[in-house]
Order: C-alpha cells, then sequence, then structure tokens
C-alpha cells in the first residue's frame, strides 16, 4: 500500500508542476504575442520594452489580454506618479537653470494633470468605455510630448526628463494597442 501512495504522491506533484509550467508559459505565449502585434501595429512600441514591462508587473502570468490591458494602465499610473515626485525632486535644486526651471514647472502640471486622466482611464476601461479611456491614456501621451518640446524651445537646453517621458509615452502606446486588440477581438476575458 505504501509504495501506491508514494506513486499518487509523486503523479500529483507532477501533475500539479505541469499544470503551472503549461499555464505560465500560456502566460508568456500571450504576452509576447500581444507585444508582437503591438510593435507590429505601432511603431512607437519596442517589442523588449513591451515584453519586459508586462512580464514585470504582479499578475501578468496568468492575465487575459483584457488583464493586460488592466496591468498596461497601471503601469502607466505608477510611471506617472513618480515621474511627478522625481520633478518635485529635481526643482528642490539650488542652482538650477530658470529656464530648466520653468519647463520642469510646466511639466510638473502636465504629470499632476495626468494623474487624475489615469485614474478616469481606469474607470473608463473597468467599464469597458475604451473610447473614453482611449482619449484620455492619449492625453498623457500629448502631455509627455509637450512636456519634452519645453525643453526643445531653447538651444543647448537638455530635458533631465527625457527617458521618463518617453517611458510614459511608450507604456501608453502599449495600453492603447491592447485596448484596440480588444476591441477588434470581441475580448472580454
Amino acid at each position: 500500500m505504501k509504495p501506491l501512495s508514494s506513486f499518487f504522491l509523486l503523479l500529483s506533484l507532477f501533475l500539479s508542476l505541469f499544470f503551472l509550467l503549461f499555464h505560465g508559459s500560456e502566460a508568456q505565449n500571450l504576452i509576447q504575442n500581444t507585444c508582437k502585434t503591438c510593435s507590429k501595429d505601432d511603431p512607437n512600441i519596442k517589442y523588449g520594452f513591451c515584453t519586459s514591462s508586462l512580464q514585470a508587473a504582479p499578475a501578468s502570468q496568468c492575465a487575459t489580454l483584457r488583464g493586460l490591458g488592466m496591468i498596461s494602465i497601471r503601469l502607466i499610473r505608477y510611471n506617472v506618479t513618480d515621474t511627478r515626485c522625481h520633478i518635485k525632486t529635481l526643482m528642490k535644486e539650488k542652482k538650477l537653470d530658470p529656464y530648466v526651471r520653468r519647463c520642469l514647472s510646466d511639466c510638473f502640471e502636465l504629470y499632476s494633470d495626468a494623474i487624475p486622466s489615469i485614474k478616469l482611464a481606469m474607470k473608463s476601461y473597468n467599464a469597458k468605455k475604451y473610447y473614453d479611456a482611449n482619449i484620455q491614456i492619449s492625453s498623457i501621451m500629448d502631455a509627455t510630448t509637450t512636456c519634452e518640446d519645453g525643453f526643445k524651445e531653447k538651444a543647448g537646453v537638455v530635458s533631465p526628463l527625457t527617458k521618463r517621458n518617453e517611458i510614459t509615452f511608450q507604456l501608453s502606446a502599449v495600453a492603447l494597442s491592447v485596448m484596440n486588440l480588444i476591441k477588434n477581438n470581441g475580448s472580454t476575458g
């Protein structure tokens, strides 16, 4: 009797492990396929950025396409909030060039306005109001471009926010692309 129970225990462990590995690889495939489609359809989305961003997010390994959409919107929210905080820190520097300070102040305002926009986008997305969520996320993309362009208006000025603006822009592009996939596929999962 004892060898038989050991056999069933081992079989049970093996099947559990197999299920977890299969389900994990299924999620990996969803992320990879989603990012492949998104990067093919939108030149603003880099495949490697898309996959690494989504894979690093909690719960992405068991997410549906709709779940990946919400994850991408949450990533925007975290990035917008963190960038706003970073701008606040940069503005505390005493020896900051006055022009750069004005640009940072404008960017701070743009990112401050982006926080309620992304929260509203989350609500719209949850209610499957993709058109509204699209408008709200697009406004955040515009804000990153406006922020970056402010620094370019004066020769020789380098934006300290270029990388952060690019990340926010790209995360927004991913979210919009995933929403587009959901609308086109009629996915509700």
